[in-house]
């Protein structure tokens, strides 16, 4: 990583108890890392793999806060695989890194150790900015991070979908204007979908959504009340502060 030390800057996350080195320049982690990791229902003795985890933000972010659970990330970004791998160590967590394209198919998967029905939980933060609508970056890592084809988000399932075990969990986080997109892709294979709104304010239509779906799931779609970035007054709501401090939990993380 000595090549990369005038490249990045190592940010504190979860009031400081998570420490990530990532790029200056490119996609950074932020706000979406952390509040998938506070989403995502997982406990100890869990397998749970993180797809296009970048620096290893949610992933590690989650891993911070639950002890015992075995993390493995997913990216495609050789550069941000070396940093994920590095911080996985800065933070001394044991993580598995796998630099690895998620279109691929069950023999690439199998072949990294990510057979069939193998996982109990699967989180992931997929590029969900429509290009036809969107200015391409001319950074290309950064345009991979963002900007998403109509194949992305079917093929990121698709790999969710075959290594999760029945009744495996699925977190994601979508840009909120999307979520039929996300409705339609969920409705072969999962169910018991969960749905967290989450706005800049009160007075302002939601930004992303959170999504819960079980793999082989009945239960009817809940809707959550929405989560407020910002109180009335757009002060930062105490409530998020308090998880992007690592000190709380969203109402997804509970089944």
């Amino acid at each position: 990583m000595t090549e990369l030390a005038d490249e990045f800057t190592e940010d504190a996350f979860l009031g400081g108890r998570l420490r990530l080195r990532q790029p200056k320049s490119g996609h950074r982690a932020g706000h979406d890392a952390v509040l998938l990791a506070a989403a995502t229902a997982a406990r100890a003795g869990d397998r749970v793999v993180d797809f296009g985890a970048g620096v290893g933000a949610a992933g590690l972010a989650l891993a911070t806060h639950i002890a015992g659970i075995e993390i493995v990330l997913v990216e495609i970004d050789k550069r941000l695989v070396e940093l994920a791998r590095g911080n996985a160590a800065l933070n001394r967590i044991e993580a598995r890194i796998i630099a690895m394209d998620l279109a691929s198919g069950t023999e690439a998967f199998a072949g990294a150790g990510l057979a069939p029905d193998s996982v109990d939980v699967v989180l992931m933060n997929p590029p969900f900015n429509d290009p036809s609508r969107h200015r391409s970056s001319p950074d290309q890592r950064r345009k991979i991070a963002h900007l998403a084809d109509a194949a992305t988000l079917q093929s990121w399932l698709r790999a969710a979908r075959r290594i999760l075990k029945s009744g495996g969990v699925l977190t994601l986080i979508w840009r909120a204007d999307g979520l039929a997109e996300v409705l339609a892709a969920l409705d072969r294979g999962f169910g018991s979908l969960a749905i967290l709104p989450v706005h800049g304010s009160a007075a302002t239509p939601a930004i992303r959504v959170l999504v819960r779906a079980i793999k082989g799931g009945r239960a009817p779609t809940a809707l959550y009340p929405g989560l407020m970035l910002n109180d009335e007054s757009g002060l930062p709501n105490k409530q998020v502060q308090e998880i992007l401090a690592g000190r709380g939990n969203l109402p997804l993380a509970v089944l």
